[in-house]
């Protein structure tokens, strides 16, 4: 038998691979009726064990298969025309849609409740954990990028299509200015202290509270007392003192001394609100650098409270700073002495575990949220006296109550609601805003009374007192949060960064929101 040389061998390969290669071409440009030709061409052109028919048969599937794909690009395609044209006739006519104007029926109800449900599963794994595997977690449901609260309802529902639409009520410049990333699991909470030096506190689901640089992103300070996911995090009104929450069920006071390091110049990183950029998820490669590996570290508190029996979800200091008030998963508040430690009060009447507790920054008015949908203000201004008054209307959990500067109460909810309340007037709500997400820690400012709205979908939204949206923040593949927003933190007399966000994404973000062009576009 002849023996085939090399290099005839190698002739034939490499003329099969052109031909495999021509009729590949001339398939992917052929019309329906050309199909079932090519492929006996591709039958006759490539070597393979499988009998003829069964190979007839795959290459039947993979071409319904492409004309499935087909019609779907086809669909998307017409879809995103028709977005476009909506888009343009609403800028024409100035007037913006929410998600919640868009999004009805049963879907959008059936992707509402699987969200929802979602969001809270995570939220109560990692508050309530106190193991130091848990920030592993996200990995063991199929990867960082395949589980995540913010981009459900993108991949499940139909949410997609609100975030095509640009705000149209605001050309004001948002600045992301600083990253803040060392914490080796997602952040709940976020705060700047009250005292110089100013700097910046986050507390994390990796059992540690960070104090940072706010110029420089640099971490100059780490405590690691607590044996459960730090749940909050809250500074002393005077004194450079900190005050935690836990899911080992405890609250700490620490004190802390820090020296600010000299700040470097930054780029310029400005992106206006119109030119956001719809996100595509990123690898968390990036987010797992250790910024913090060098600063100082505090192990024991100065103060443990620790009378609760279940997990401490929040705490604040009431006006003075010499008591603080903690609130539990136990379904109780609790009001202590800061000097002494003892329990002061016990605030029950929730029905359902608690979510959150603020204090009036001027007066001995404390308010807490819950799961049983109410929120309640609790009044110790006549030490006789302790009133309490509930305040009904979320269908879903308060996720956070605050105070503004006057007689207002703004709640956030998991009903994708944020309410307005006048103190003098119970009943109903002076303002209702309706988003297309969960609402997580909201915070207002001061001086102007502007609502951040940190959301389980990734977005952060600004908000007047009445309702009217300012901004969104931009958020694209370069910039901005990649998993759920948990908190927002105003600091409007900070030059650098006048407000803060932080999320499940490991990083706080430092923004410049340039406040006289939103409210001169109000």
């Amino acid at each position: 038998m002849p023996v085939e040389s090399g290099t005839s061998s190698a002739a034939r390969q490499a003329k099969q691979k052109r031909k495999s290669h021509s009729l590949s071409i001339r398939r992917t440009n052929s019309t329906e009726q050309d199909r079932p030709a090519m492929q006996r061409d591709v039958l006759e052109g490539q070597d393979s064990k499988l009998p003829s028919a069964v190979r007839h048969n795959l290459l039947e599937l993979f071409g319904q298969i492409e004309r499935e794909f087909e019609n779907l690009y086809i669909e998307n395609v017409e879809l995103r025309r028709e977005i476009d044209t909506l888009n343009e006739r609403l800028a024409a006519e100035g007037q913006t849609i929410d998600g919640g104007d868009l999004s009805r029926g049963p879907l959008k109800a059936k992707a509402s409740h699987s969200t929802s449900q979602l969001s809270q599963k995570l939220k109560t794994t990692y508050k309530a954990s106190t193991s130091k595997r848990s920030h592993s977690f996200h990995g063991k449901l199929g990867g960082p990028c395949n589980f995540n609260v913010g981009n459900w309802e993108l991949w499940g529902g139909d949410s997609w299509i609100v975030s095509s639409f640009k705000t149209t009520t605001s050309r004001a410049v948002c600045q992301l200015v600083k990253e803040y990333v060392g914490h080796r699991d997602g952040i709940w909470d976020v705060r700047v202290t009250r005292t110089q030096p100013i700097v910046l506190g986050t507390a994390s689901a990796d059992h540690t509270a960070m104090l940072w640089s706010i110029e420089t992103g640099k971490c100059l300070l780490k405590y690691v007392g607590h044996a459960g996911s730090v749940n909050s995090i809250k500074f002393h009104p005077t004194e450079q003192v900190a005050l935690t929450a836990s899911g080992d069920q405890t609250a700490h006071i620490w004190r802390f001394m820090v020296q600010l390091p000299t700040p470097q110049p930054t780029a310029d990183t400005s992106v206006s609100v119109d030119d956001e950029i719809d996100f595509s998820d990123k690898d968390e490669a990036d987010c797992d650098g250790d910024g913090s590996s060098e600063c100082p570290t505090i192990r024991i508190p100065s103060t443990t409270l620790k009378s609760h029996q279940g997990v401490v979800i929040a705490a604040d200091w009431l006006v003075g700073g010499k008591q603080v008030v903690t609130a539990s998963w136990d379904r109780a508040a609790n009001l202590y002495d800061v000097e002494t430690s003892e329990l002061v009060h016990s605030l029950t009447g929730h029905d359902q575990e608690l979510t959150h507790c603020c204090t009036h920054p001027t007066q001995r008015l404390v308010v807490t949220s819950s799961r049983d949908t109410t929120f309640r203000l609790w009044d110790f201004r006549d030490p006789s006296i302790h009133s309490v008054n509930v305040f009904q209307g979320h269908t879903d959990t308060v996720t956070s109550a605050v105070f503004t500067v006057g007689d207002n109460v703004v709640s956030g909810s998991d009903d994708r609601t944020v309410k307005v309340w006048d103190l003098k007037n119970m009943r109903s709500p002076i303002a209702t805003i309706r988003t297309d997400s969960a609402v997580n820690r909201i915070s207002v400012s001061v001086s102007q009374r502007i609502i951040a709205l940190p959301h389980d979908n990734r977005q952060v939204r600004l908000f007047d007192m009445s309702g009217v949206r300012l901004a969104r923040l931009p958020r694209s593949n370069r910039q901005g949060h990649r998993r759920m927003v948990c908190c927002s933190a105003w600091s409007e007399d900070n030059p650098t960064c006048n407000l803060f966000t932080c999320g499940f994404d490991r990083q706080a973000i430092g923004w410049n929101i340039n406040i006289p062009a939103l409210l001169q576009e109000k």
